[in-house]
């Protein structure tokens, strides 16, 4: 079964400095009927205007993945990491039993765009830890690039949860067909452009969402940028 989330139908909210677009439910946006998709809890698409950001804030138990599409994140955390994330890059934060971090846009004149995506651990109350690497545009054309899993596989960043990220590019011809287990659940969520996924047109910022499928197809991409989550049931 594939069910569509159309990129209107998401929370938003405009707080001037940040406009946010909420998958799932998440601070004053509440939606009972899209709390999290299996262990996905959180996928936000945020502006931070220029010169302004996220204060220190605290998180725990969570794995958190910061996605720049365009602009640059600069982190700062109480492990002592102090880092700038460029487009290509994925960086992942295992909250573990408690860190302490803030994210800012210190570029003049340009706005920070990125997606902000929670999953849910597996393990509880380990130490924090961070980890940041690049993934080239090269690597992700045509294809489904592994960018974050449970074991490190293929270069990916480790997270502590039982899920795997997949990062693609499409356009033209380009096209790919993984398969899925039936028995988990499988998210897509379309970054930009337009792309057919198992023959169903999505737009910038729609999500299929999949349950009780042998395989995902996707292709007629038009600028498409994707991550493709795959989650338990």
């Amino acid at each position: 079964m594939l069910s569509l989330r159309k990129s209107g139908d998401r929370g938003y909210a405009d707080h001037g400095w940040l406009k946010s677009f909420h998958s799932f439910s998440f601070a004053n946006y509440y939606d009972p009927q899209h709390m999290g998709f299996g262990n996905l809890r959180v996928i936000n698409e945020d502006r931070i205007a220029p010169g302004t950001g996220f204060g220190t804030h605290g998180h725990r138990d969570m794995e958190i993945v910061s996605y720049v599409l365009s602009g640059e994140l600069a982190h700062r955390d109480t492990m002592g990491n102090v880092k700038a994330i460029p487009p290509g890059d994925v960086q992942r934060m295992s909250a573990g039993n408690g860190v302490q971090h803030s994210e800012f846009n210190h570029a003049k004149g340009q706005t920070t765009h990125f997606l902000q995506i929670w999953i849910e651990p597996n393990v509880t109350g380990i130490a924090p830890s961070y980890e940041q690497k690049t993934f080239a545009a090269p690597e992700k054309r045509g294809t489904l690039r592994l960018v974050a899993s449970p074991d490190g596989a293929a270069g990916s960043v480790l997270i502590h949860a039982d899920a795997r990220v997949h990062a693609g590019l499409f356009d033209g011809a380009e096209q790919a067909t993984v398969a899925l287990d039936p028995a988990r659940k499988a998210y897509l969520h379309l970054v930009r452009g337009e792309i057919d996924v198992n023959g169903q047109r999505l737009a910038a910022g729609d999500a299929a969402m999949l349950e009780n499928e042998a395989a995902i197809t996707l292709s007629n991409g038009k600028a498409a940028e994707v991550l493709l989550f795959d989650l338990t049931a």
